[in-house]
């Protein structure tokens, strides 16, 4: 599988990253991908962005160096109700939109709590993307997440990141690997995301491969290999 597309990266703007957007861009075209998402943390997290540069990204050229760039940003669900840290407003403004949970602003409850939060966020207009589900931060049923995401057209994330041992994301390998198996079940197309907090990190889905390979993953549910069909699906 040729990847041709990385949509879950981070810049300095973030502030725990350490790559410069130009950077990033130029990374991303050395390694031939059509198509860049540059998601910064939303503005729970800790030393991220201000809401200023959400606003003012439409200064940001869409294509450079031959790659198609999306600017958007890794947006925090803070709790059971599925309340999300990014107004409608900004989002509004971006042309990608990740939602994921983070333990640094996570309010969890009971696994069926958390997973009705997570189906919530699924279905809400615009999220095209949840991000690592699987990372083990919130306890979760993921049947019923594959089941929502595939009626919402919205992808689930499979996270290289979250399953580096630096990481110490101890449920982070059963828990991706019960996705992946529910997903091929029941048909569901998912993307791979680097969550590349440097330019190297970019299109790095090295940790992943295993766990594609020991589910005999079918390559035509991975959206890493198809722009085309990526956009088509999540109406970006």
């Amino acid at each position: 599988m040729t990847t041709l597309l990385d949509v879950h990266t981070h810049t300095v703007a973030s502030g725990h990253a350490y790559s410069s957007l130009q950077e990033m861009v130029q990374a991303a075209a050395d390694k031939h991908l059509q198509v860049l998402g540059i998601t910064e943390h939303g503005p729970s997290i800790p030393g991220t962005c201000p809401l200023l540069y959400f606003h003012n990204a439409h200064v940001i050229p869409r294509q450079l160096q031959g790659v198609r760039l999306l600017i958007g940003c890794e947006i925090n669900i803070l709790d059971t109700k599925g309340t999300l840290d990014l107004s409608e407003e900004y989002r509004r403004k971006l042309d990608i939109r990740i939602a994921g949970i983070h333990g640094q602003c996570w309010q969890g409850g009971t696994i069926e709590e958390n997973t009705q939060a997570m189906i919530s966020v699924i279905r809400t207009p615009g999220i095209n993307i949840i991000s690592h589900p699987g990372d083990g931060t919130a306890a979760l049923l993921f049947e019923p997440i594959v089941l929502a995401a595939k009626e919402a057209h919205t992808l689930l994330e499979i996270n290289n990141h979250s399953l580096s041992p630096f990481r110490t994301k101890t449920e982070a390998r059963a828990n991706n690997l019960e996705i992946l198996r529910l997903c091929k079940r029941y048909e569901v197309p998912l993307i791979l995301g680097s969550d590349a907090h440097i330019s190297y990190q970019i299109a790095d889905y090295d940790r992943i491969l295993p766990l594609l390979a020991e589910t005999d993953f079918p390559e035509e549910l991975i959206m890493n290999h198809q722009p085309d069909r990526f956009f088509q699906y999540t109406g970006i």
